[in-house]
């Protein structure tokens, strides 16, 4: 998959986000995008996801896209357990959809926390839940908006480790406030 961004701009009133973005991406590397609070890492995600209209310019390749995100915000559904936020995307639900669930998130939760509902969980339990949930959909692009929010350094390369092994030959693109993340990733560094 490739995607060439051409000339990208977006306001919200007198505030510039992003003027002539250009950028060549395509699938096989992971993308950092890094860039201080309030430089439009999320109003980009946004966009390639339709979720958001840039003012000028345009995107060539999303057309027939499947995307999968990480937000922010983990937007799971609280009163569920995890197998069940995972089985919920896994096409053609059945009871060998819920076996794979639980065996994904076993490679980054304790097995005690798969039969709570997500309300009872951490931080940072929720935010694995959802990173699992985002890579079960089938898809060809993802994009992770500060995914390690709420990860100790031991979690966080586990759950990096994981990411790495379900995104081979996916156009990926993760945005970070820290630099680390970046060679922890093998990524290649986009700036906003």
């Amino acid at each position: 998959m490739e995607l060439k961004v051409n000339h990208l701009s977006k306001s919200f009133g007198t505030l510039k986000v992003f003027m002539q973005l250009n950028l060549s991406l395509q699938s096989g590397p992971i993308y950092c995008l890094m860039g201080p609070s309030g430089s439009g890492k999320t109003t980009f995600f946004r966009i390639l996801l339709g979720l958001e209209q840039a003012d000028s310019g345009f995107v060539e390749g999303l057309h027939g896209t499947r995307a999968s995100a990480v937000f922010q915000e983990n937007r799971l559904c609280e009163s569920f357990t995890p197998v069940d936020n995972i089985t919920m995307v896994i096409p053609g639900r059945s009871s060998r959809s819920r076996k794979q669930a639980r065996g994904e998130l076993l490679r980054l939760l304790p097995e005690e926390a798969l039969s709570r509902p997500v309300s009872t969980l951490s931080g940072g339990m929720k935010r694995r839940v959802a990173i699992v949930r985002a890579l079960s959909v089938p898809c060809d692009m993802i994009l992770m908006d500060e995914p390690f929010t709420g990860l100790d350094e031991n979690t966080k390369l586990t759950v990096i480790q994981y990411i790495k092994e379900k995104t081979r030959d996916k156009l990926v693109i993760i945005s970070t406030h820290q630099e680390e993340d970046i060679s922890l990733l093998n990524g290649t560094l986009m700036k906003l």
